[in-house]
């Protein structure tokens, strides 16, 4: 099965265009089935194991989004943008998910689960660590933000603006939301949608560090 590509040009320019949006126009919405790509692009994001110990909340209830805004230090994204989503991991990783996610894996790929006994081993082994050697729970976070980043160029690629957000509480998000009687714990948050005409932060130059700085080739 072969797959459609972009140019090298095609992808610089839209990760040139890009930028931390920090003014949305309000009337402009997403489409429908931009949305549910995005979405798709959520579900798709690698992480270690394949264990994705994570939830994404997308929120589109504006009364809720105006309970949001001043535990995300009144940003008017929280409110303005399209659509908001509240990255989350899955707090305490344990043997129970780890058997979750084998289950998942012997029923998308029509594989016995006792085939599958060697690498639930080493994830167990894995999480069992947890407090003798091993934070589970920064393990997970680290996971959390591999999701949001590759939610902001899959945006970028589909003309989409986005603005990630870790100007918050996540106390206060887990208490509005009821995250914690799920499980979850916020990490960060996303807005998206268009940006407003008048963002002077549009226009302004990227500000990177020349590749000679950043990146060493041996």
């Amino acid at each position: 099965m072969s797959s459609e590509t972009i140019s090298p040009q095609q992808l610089l320019k839209q990760l040139n265009w890009r930028y931390a949006t920090k003014k949305f126009d309000p009337v402009r919405k997403i489409s429908d089935e931009t949305w549910k790509a995005l979405e798709q692009a959520l579900i798709l994001t690698p992480s270690s194991f394949g264990l994705q110990p994570w939830k994404f909340f997308v929120i589109k209830d504006p009364d809720l989004r105006r309970k949001l805004r001043p535990a995300s230090w009144d940003q008017s994204q929280v409110t303005d943008a399209s659509h908001l989503v509240v990255f989350a991991q899955k707090k305490n990783l344990n043997a129970a998910d780890v058997e979750h996610y084998v289950q998942r894996i012997a029923s998308v790929r029509n594989t016995p689960p006792a085939a599958l006994d060697g690498y639930k081993q080493i994830m167990t082994s894995f999480v069992n660590q947890n407090g003798k050697g091993v934070d589970i729970n920064e393990w997970a976070s680290r996971q959390v933000y591999i999701a949001l980043g590759n939610f902001l160029t899959c945006a970028a690629l589909l003309g989409i603006d986005a603005c990630p957000m870790e100007g918050l509480d996540p106390a206060q998000y887990d208490m509005i939301l009821g995250l914690a009687k799920e499980g979850y714990h916020t990490r960060c948050a996303a807005a998206a949608g268009y940006r407003a005409s008048d963002d002077p932060y549009a226009a302004i130059a990227k500000v990177r560090y020349p590749a000679q700085e950043v990146i060493t080739r041996l």
